[in-house]
């Protein structure tokens, strides 16, 4: 992994493949290069970021109608150029880029070795391009049939773009378990890992499905078949996004205007289905399956980072207001072990990118064992939308930061209005107490506008702070996820230690911790057992912690005993994580910009996780 990016047409391809790579670059990666054609096939890689490519390729020729370009996340190898991708097969007439692992490649490789393939890199990738040249010139097949044949022999996951200076009017491309979107314009084809690079060109697009293969030629209707060789009718969708979501729009970084955002992500994720003055929450998406919810044994959330805190959140919300049970397991972990999971049992699946491998695995497993899979992901067409049985769109736009913000947010919005939605075909609230949250839900967008226009003070909190070696987030009920995703934010940006707990667990371990230098981040709204957390607090100021809390406008009792105060609006305490975790990410982005961290792309980090 991480960023695919292929073009084919009349145009010039390098400024489209450079242009589609800085779009990728919000996946994270360590290397980038390009390889085009024009009479001869050229390969051009670096360590490092895109720009350094654009600096390497400045005195080279450039020109070529048909190009690959990737950028890598190193899994094969060290981040460096011999891994870096595109690679060449062993003649240098073929070259590819690949996200995802080829689990076999070992044994592919000294089958290979023995043949006399030489190898240049310690990249599985380098190991798919010679297999397939060695079927292709051993078997006498056309290019796209050995293509065919080498995918029925690896083991793994993949999306594949492939160039060939024998075949000059043509690319190849395949997917399995890693993302590929094929744009389609006017007398020419766009190939990517996801829509970003492809929108400024056209809004009609593929999305490759699981073991197929798509053959692109120019002034060609191009054409899909699986690794099966069963021809298929491609299913062309319009895209959603529009090219200035995927600008800054004059913030510093993608990041801000994403927390920013949040106002309008969470009022797109509620509209047309809520409707506070006639009472109705509407779920389009799964309607078909309220029953099925309704009467469901339990209901398991699965999903990592970020997601998983949503859907913590959504536990919390679905049983209390619902009354229905729920287990919420980590993907990574769900795919591991042998879950008991039967037909009465629903599966509801969260990721922002709708691409999370692991959350792919465990999608397959539920389905394996009957149950009823549902998905909450961002992007249309993504393979989780595809996957699942049903689902919604949280419509909170293109995210390009790495660290997740008003996907979280979104997520949260969508699973308060299934919680509400239950709650209501169910029974288990009064109509006036449904009432009142519904309307308090539909107020929540304007009290996140309040909640972002803190004057400064979390600023000054960070600059007090960007030091610390170490952070402790305290929270209970609804806000002990808050804790977990306010900790996480922190973690992926600043690169500062930073745990979250139950606020009440502080005494179970964590509270050995605390010391004059050690400071503690208490979401502590007036809401709930707001008693027990002033009690907490008072534990740690026993202590010398220094206390940052998140309270509730005009809280007294808090204010006198921490060192800082950030207020938030009041609001329904169920409804409270949609506000708490504002001004957590900006505490995160401002100590990360102050440290010198790079706030958009973190190191070691990427976007969309495709592998383990």
């Amino acid at each position: 992994m991480c960023g695919i990016v292929a073009y084919i047409g009349p145009k010039e391809a390098y400024p489209i493949l450079v242009k589609g790579l800085h779009r990728l670059e919000y996946r994270g990666y360590d290397s980038a290069g390009i390889a085009l054609l024009n009479n001869k096939l050229v390969v051009h890689k670096t360590k490092g970021k895109v720009c350094e490519l654009e600096n390497y390729v400045k005195d080279k020729n450039t020109t070529g109608t048909i190009g690959i370009a990737h950028t890598r996340w190193a899994t094969h190898g060290e981040p460096n150029v011999q891994n870096a991708h595109p690679h060449y097969s062993q003649t240098k007439k073929l070259a590819i880029i690949h996200n995802g692992i080829i689990e076999n490649y070992n044994t592919l490789k000294s089958e290979l070795i023995n043949r006399g393939c030489h190898f240049e890199s310690e990249t599985d990738t380098e190991v798919l391009v010679n297999l397939i040249e060695d079927i292709q010139v051993n078997e006498h097949v056309e290019l796209e049939e050995a293509v065919r044949i080498a995918l029925n022999q690896v083991i793994g996951a993949y999306s594949i773009v492939i160039l060939s200076s024998e075949y000059p009017d043509m690319l190849i491309a395949a997917r399995k378990g890693s993302p590929l979107v094929i744009g389609i314009g006017k007398d020419d084809f766009f190939l990517a890992s996801d829509a970003t690079p492809i929108v400024e060109y056209t809004k009609n697009v593929v999305y490759l499905d699981d073991e197929e293969i798509a053959i692109l030629k120019r002034n060609s209707v191009f054409k899909i078949k699986t690794i099966k060789n069963k021809e298929k009718t491609p299913y062309v969708q319009e895209l959603e996004w529009n090219l200035n979501e995927l600008e800054k729009g004059g913030y510093e970084h993608f990041m801000l205007k994403e927390i920013y955002e949040q106002p309008r992500s969470i009022t797109d994720s509620f509209r047309g289905r809520l409707n506070a003055i006639k009472g109705i929450v509407s779920l389009g998406g799964i309607i078909d399956y309220e029953q099925k919810l309704l009467y469901a044994e339990r209901i398991i959330i699965v999903a990592c980072g970020t997601s998983w805190h949503a859907g913590l959140v959504g536990e919390y919300l679905l049983e209390e207001i619902a009354r229905i049970s729920v287990e919420v397991e980590y993907a990574s972990e769900f795919r591991y072990r042998d879950p008991v999971i039967n037909e009465k049992d629903v599966v509801i699946a969260i990721s922002q990118s709708g691409e999370t491998a692991d959350t792919l695995a465990a999608i397959d497993l539920a389905k394996e064992k009957g149950a009823t899979v549902l998905g909450i992901c961002n992007v249309v067409g993504s393979s989780i939308a595809r996957a699942t049985d049903a689902g919604s769109y949280t419509h909170a736009g293109p995210e390009i930061g790495v660290a997740s913000t008003k996907a979280f947010t979104a997520q949260v919005t969508l699973l308060t209005l299934l919680a509400l939605r239950l709650a209501q075909l169910k029974g288990t609230l009064p109509k006036s107490r449904f009432m009142q949250i519904l309307h308090e839900l539909e107020m929540i967008p304007k009290k996140v506008e309040i909640a972002l226009n803190d004057n400064g003070v979390v600023e000054k909190i960070a600059r007090e702070f960007q030091n610390a070696r170490n952070f402790l987030y305290l929270g209970r009920g609804f806000n002990f996820p808050v804790a977990l995703e306010g900790a996480l934010k922190l973690k992926e940006i600043s690169y500062i230690h930073a745990e979250g707990y139950p606020a009440a667990e502080m005494k179970h371990g964590p509270i050995a911790l605390i010391d004059k230098d050690m400071p503690v981040v208490f979401i502590a709204p007036n809401k709930g057992i707001y008693d027990k957390v002033v009690s907490n607090i008072q534990e740690v100021k026993s202590r010398n912690g220094r206390i940052i809390a998140i309270v509730t406008q005009g809280d007294e009792t808090v204010k006198n005993m921490a060192d800082y105060i950030i207020e938030i609006p009041e609001t329904e305490e169920l409804l409270v994580p949609l506000l708490a975790t504002i001004p957590l990410q900006k505490l995160a982005y401002h100590i990360a910009v102050l440290r010198g961290c790079n706030v958009d792309q973190p190191r070691n980090l990427a976007k969309s996780v495709t592998v383990e």
